[in-house]
């Protein structure tokens, strides 16, 4: 597996991480632990280094799994979890809470679930706009300081965030969605990640699953599935989206790989400092995702890929309004 620095840091990472959302929450049942275990190892085998969790996914839960997946390589790997929320009642609900005080007591939980002394990489999940960012990020400088913390991210935060606080403690990453099927960033955030020197780290970088191909226009997803909730995933979305999906077929039949391999592939030949953490939980499909990292893209076929694009028009919001309003502050 190749590997790629997250933008002017020393965090050298695989080139494609593990996104473990999916083992324990937000697409159905958990998984079985021991087979989320194997999984995780199976994916450390194989050359994967990035892992990706946070305390929000189950919650607590997948904090755990990860843990235990990775103690007996921890060396070998970069662990990234998240802060940024209080749970009420049954944790289910999620209420922002980026308080100092607060991600203390995040981080303190963290190392334990996770097993580890340090977190590689800690995001504040989502902005809160209660806590001045300069808080946010002077909280996280002093768990560095203690060595309890290596370095910062963000999690879907707007250009002036970044921009404050990064002025406050270097931002090594910003995590948000990207694919080709949610191209925003392109616009405004990558420009500005590029300028200050931060990776880029695409969560979905396979559209939630529907850039495999594996989701047809009649598919339905159940109360405990993230998608139920999606716009972009009404039967009305998926049978109008399926076009783009035709595309991706077709230039992966062309050159002989998936559907999936072709949009990581994209992803990484956008920037060297983009480091995509697709999710899930087959060992079929990691196998699949990271063969991508072996996939070259020439100046052809990104024309081409390009031209394809312009074709379709992706219809749906990503994200229902109550999500939406938590994202880009």
């Amino acid at each position: 597996m190749k590997t790629r620095r997250l933008g002017n840091t020393r965090l050298e990472v695989s080139a494609i991480g593990f996104g473990c959302m999916g083992l324990s929450h937000g697409y159905g049942p958990a998984t079985d632990t021991q087979q989320a275990v194997s999984l995780i190892r199976a994916a450390v085998d194989r050359g994967v280094t990035f892992f990706d969790t946070a305390e929000v996914y189950g919650p607590y839960v997948n904090e755990e799994v990860v843990g235990a997946a990775l103690a007996p390589v921890r060396d070998r790997v970069a662990i990234a979890t998240k802060f940024g929320f209080t749970f009420g009642k049954d944790n289910k609900q999620q209420i922002l809470n980026s308080r100092p005080d607060h991600i203390r007591r995040t981080v303190e939980g963290s190392l334990r679930r996770l097993r580890t002394d340090v977190i590689d990489l800690l995001y504040q999940h989502r902005v809160d706009p209660d806590v001045p960012i300069e808080d946010v990020a002077g909280t996280v400088k002093d768990l560095i300081a203690e060595g309890k913390v290596k370095h910062f991210g963000l999690s879907e935060a707007g250009v002036q965030t970044i921009r404050r606080a990064h002025a406050v403690q270097p931002v090594t990453a910003l995590q948000s969605e990207y694919s080709l099927w949610w191209r925003e960033p392109e616009r405004d955030i990558l420009p500005v990640l590029e300028e200050l020197g931060i990776g880029f780290v695409p969560f979905s970088p396979l559209g939630r699953g529907f850039l495999t191909g594996a989701i047809g226009a009649g598919a339905t997803f159940g109360s405990d599935d993230f998608r139920s909730t999606v716009p972009r995933f009404s039967p009305e979305a998926l049978k109008a989206n399926q076009a783009l999906v035709n595309l991706l077929h077709q230039m992966a039949k062309d050159k002989g790989v998936t559907p999936a391999q072709i949009a990581l592939a994209w992803l990484l030949a956008q920037k060297p400092w983009i480091v995509p953490i697709p999710g899930t939980t087959k060992l079929h499909r990691l196998d699949e995702n990271l063969g991508a990292a072996a996939i070259i893209l020439t100046e052809d076929d990104e024309r081409r890929l390009a031209a394809l694009l312009k074709q379709v028009q992706v219809v749906g919001n990503r994200y229902s309004a109550a999500h939406q309003a938590r994202v880009g502050r």
